[in-house]
């Protein structure tokens, strides 16, 4: 089997919101707008920012990604979380059981949130084809290898394999960080 070379990209601080949510914070029937499409199919940052308020303190202008969710979530590095007086689990995206909520305050609107706030778990998103040729499943678990002055490698990287998935690994930037990884990055997939 060929090695499994991927593009490793950070993730920064975000909010996804539920349509009941966009129309409380931003006005009844209000639409996101694309300021840049990422790497996951159809998924953007749009210009809309929202301010999210913790126990000890204020996120001022997190950018809100679109289109609208089924739910409601904010995604923090532990860096951001802590600063503000959050203790969040490490989740994936849609795992908010347990998590603390916040307050989102919007330019029409505020809402109470009350689970929600998650640190994103490292994770391979892989287009199907991609998980068949190189023999990763949907929940497997890998390791991602980077190079560098810094190189390092990400361990317990949950896989996301399906159709809606283009194959990118997402870490947050406290790991952007700490690996130095500025810039276009190759991560090579390690599997046990």
């Amino acid at each position: 089997m060929e090695e499994f070379k991927v593009t490793v990209e950070g993730s920064g601080k975000h909010v996804h919101l539920s349509r009941e949510h966009l129309d409380i914070l931003f006005g009844k029937g209000f639409e996101l707008e694309p300021k840049k499409y990422l790497s996951q199919p159809g998924q953007y940052a749009s210009t809309s920012k929202v301010d999210i308020v913790g126990p000890k303190g204020t996120i001022s202008g997190m950018s809100v990604l679109g289109p609208a969710r089924k739910e409601t979530q904010v995604e923090l590095s532990f860096t951001d979380a802590r600063k503000v007086g959050f203790e969040p689990p490490i989740r994936l995206s849609g795992d908010l059981e347990g998590s603390p909520g916040c307050t989102i305050i919007g330019p029409k609107g505020t809402v109470t949130i009350d689970k929600g706030v998650i640190v994103a778990k490292r994770h391979l998103h892989c287009s199907p084809e991609d998980g068949a040729k190189y023999g990763v499943k949907d929940g497997d678990v890998v390791k991602i290898k980077v190079g560098g002055e810094r190189g390092l490698v990400f361990d317990n990287v949950e896989c996301r394999v399906g159709p809606t998935h283009a194959t990118f690994v997402h870490v947050d930037y406290d790991e952007i960080n700490a690996a130095a990884l500025f810039g276009d990055t190759t991560g090579i997939v390690l599997k046990d």
